[in-house]
């Protein structure tokens, strides 16, 4: 019984791994695109390889250093245009 039940939460560990892993890439992915629109490129965004190893995994999204050109278009495509100036 403890053998079946240890697969089992094994299995349920598995499952939740993947989901989250899954979920960060796809946050990952609409993140690149969003940015992408607003004519930004973070060449090093990923997902934290650290945030991986963990177990159960918790994974964090990595967007790495930019240049000061990058930093200040991010700073205005977050910010309302107003505030951008000051």
């Amino acid at each position: 019984m403890d053998s079946e039940r240890h697969t089992l939460v094994k299995e349920d560990i598995k499952k939740t791994t993947t989901g989250a892993v899954g979920a960060a890439q796809e946050a990952v992915a609409e993140l690149r695109e969003a940015l992408a629109r607003a004519g930004i490129r973070l060449p090093s965004q990923g997902l934290g390889v650290v945030t991986l190893a963990a177990e159960p995994p918790r994974p964090l999204v990595e967007s790495g250093c930019c240049t000061v050109e990058t930093a200040r278009l991010l700073a205005a495509a977050v910010l309302p245009r107003e505030e951008s100036r000051t």
